[in-house]
């Protein structure tokens, strides 16, 4: 709904003739308002009078409601003088309308999206799944359907990869301007570009990440291959076919649902186990008899390794950057807790937006887009639609709740600022890569 209240209104919904005569009138709105059921509080309504500082709409329960001031905000065009036909508001208009602290405001129908995924990140139980906006209009569950492209929410299996080759925090790698042969990519010449269209030269991989930088990420891949990379993100539960092994694939190209990246992330939550995320965990008849009981894997116990746990310390540590300074610093600053990891996530022409976080207890995924990709608009990103989805869950999930730290599992040590794991460098120092 934020969403929708921010960008372009489509016009009303419909419009009939209002008769003179009172009852005639609300006979015909009562009809035509059983044909736009109501969606929660989001409630259909037929307009009575409308001006440019007013409206008056008949809602369903034969109550006349106003809306004024900055609550029409929404409507500005729709109700001038120059409003096209088809989207003025006036006598007769279906609109859409939400309460908000006593007040009424001009809204819409959302066409956008949304998914949202919540697991107990030891044993994969779902906490929260939320398929989309309502269930009576859409059907398709978009968390466990929906497959869709990752966008930079994906860059931390590529670089936990990357992290077993050698490759470390403070590794510095060049966000500069690449190009990449038709050779290399199996199709044409590529020149990725940061989201931002700015490079800033030799950058520690940790800052990076942070800041979701797409050449350092793409020099990553080149440098581990994308073939290995293919192999070592299966780990996460990810299918190789979705991820072709090609350079895009560092920038989230292949396709994911919500909850297969709930479990890719569940895996950093963890410490580095896979745990399959589960929605009921029992069923019993009338007479108490179980039907039905769910035997999850735990991680620490049962679960199947997928990941070394230093790898999983060193992108835990690296993600809890992107909470701390990167592109999802307003989730510490709202939540206030430390104990807080994730990524953004924006695909080309901002297609989807996610964020994918956790902290050691409840791993949760947020997803927003159109069901036929289409661009959400050039402003829009993960951390502006998804991130405020993901803070107000969490907001509610972790109250209360005492931070975790995380312990530092043996073989991994500081070294020149930052975390390393010794027995995947090759000389323990900060390492360059053009």
């Amino acid at each position: 709904m934020d969403y929708e209240l921010r960008h372009k209104y489509r016009g009303p919904e419909g419009y009939i003739k209002l008769p003179d005569d009172n009852t005639e009138r609300q006979r015909a709105i009562d009809d035509v308002l059983s044909d736009h059921p109501s969606s929660d509080d989001l409630l259909a309504g037929v307009v009575i009078q409308a001006t440019s500082k007013e409206i008056q709409a008949v809602i369903a329960t034969g109550d006349t409601v106003t809306i004024k001031g900055d609550d029409l905000k929404l409507g500005t065009i729709a109700l001038s003088d120059k409003a096209q036909p088809k989207q003025q508001i006036k006598p007769g208009a279906i609109i859409r309308v939400l309460p908000s602290d006593g007040r009424w405001i001009l809204a819409q129908m959302p066409q956008v999206e949304a998914a949202f995924v919540a697991l107990d990140a030891h044993d994969g139980g779902i906490r929260a799944l939320v398929g989309g906006f309502d269930h009576n209009r859409n059907k398709f569950n978009h968390v466990s359907q929906a497959q869709r492209q990752p966008g930079s929410s994906f860059k931390p299996f590529v670089y936990a990869a990357a992290l077993e080759k050698g490759i470390m925090p403070n590794t510095l790698v060049n966000d500069a301007p690449l190009s990449i042969s038709s050779l290399e990519t199996g199709s044409q010449m590529w020149e990725p570009k940061n989201y931002d269209g700015k490079f800033e030269g030799q950058m520690r991989l940790r800052t990076a990440l942070a800041k979701s930088k797409n050449l350092v990420s793409v020099r990553v891949i080149r440098k581990i291959g994308p073939r290995y990379a293919q192999d070592f993100i299966q780990r996460f539960g990810f299918e190789a076919d979705k991820h072709p092994a090609y350079l895009t694939m560092a920038l989230g190209a292949g396709s994911v649902t919500p909850l297969q990246l709930a479990t890719g992330y569940g895996v950093f939550a963890n410490g580095g186990y896979r745990v399959d995320p589960f929605l009921i965990n029992k069923m019993t008849d009338s007479k108490g008899t179980v039907l039905f009981e769910a035997k999850p894997t735990r991680a620490g116990e049962d679960a199947t390794r997928v990941l070394d746990s230093r790898t999983a310390f060193v992108m835990d540590s690296m993600l809890q950057e992107v909470t701390k300074s990167g592109t999802a610093a307003s989730a510490r600053a709202k939540l206030g807790r430390n104990d807080l990891a994730g990524k953004t996530g924006t695909t080309n022409d901002s297609h989807d937006a996610w964020f994918a976080g956790y902290n050691p207890k409840v791993v949760a995924i947020a997803w927003i887009g159109f069901d036929r990709p289409t661009s959400l608009g050039d402003r829009e990103t993960g951390g502006g639609l998804a991130l405020p989805m993901w803070i107000s869950y969490m907001s509610v999930a972790l109250n209360n709740q005492p931070q975790e730290a995380r312990e530092v599992p043996p073989g991994v040590v500081q070294f020149d600022g930052d975390w390393i794991i010794p027995e995947f460098t090759s000389g323990g120092g900060s390492r360059e890569l053009q």
